[in-house]
């Protein structure tokens, strides 16, 4: 198995952050379109047409606004992605664990390298709230 571990720092508030992170529309900006809620048990779908991509979540834990987990499964993937915040004066650190990878292959790769654009735009958009 192989598990993907990313770490970021942000000047945003731990609750600007977390809504980012778990607001339908915002994701939608930096991830994918969605039907997502912060809501445990709550099944949803991201998806990006350009890309004939869909990935299935359902939500395993919201404890707000220190951690949020959910299934992410799509294509050749079925992981869990787990966020957890952590602010110290003005930064907020922001750690995503992406669990469930058999191997470091391309799926594994391609998530790193998703992840890391991703963020990009996630840190653009921080900025403008």
């Amino acid at each position: 198995m192989a598990d993907l571990s990313l770490d970021f720092q942000f000047t945003s508030s731990i609750n600007t952050v977390w809504n980012a992170l778990t607001d339908s529309d915002t994701l939608a900006k930096w991830i994918m379109e969605n039907n997502f809620k912060p809501i445990v048990g709550h099944k949803c779908q991201f998806r990006n047409e350009q890309w004939n991509l869909i990935v299935d979540c359902e939500v395993l834990v919201v404890d707000e606004p220190y951690k949020l987990s959910y299934t992410w499964v799509g294509g050749p993937i079925n992981t869990t992605v787990t966020w957890t915040l952590k602010q110290e004066d003005a930064i907020t650190y922001l750690h995503l664990e992406q669990t469930g990878f058999e191997k470091e292959d391309q799926a594994f790769n391609g998530a790193k390298y998703g992840w890391a654009k991703m963020i990009e735009e996630l840190k653009k958009i921080l900025e403008e709230m």
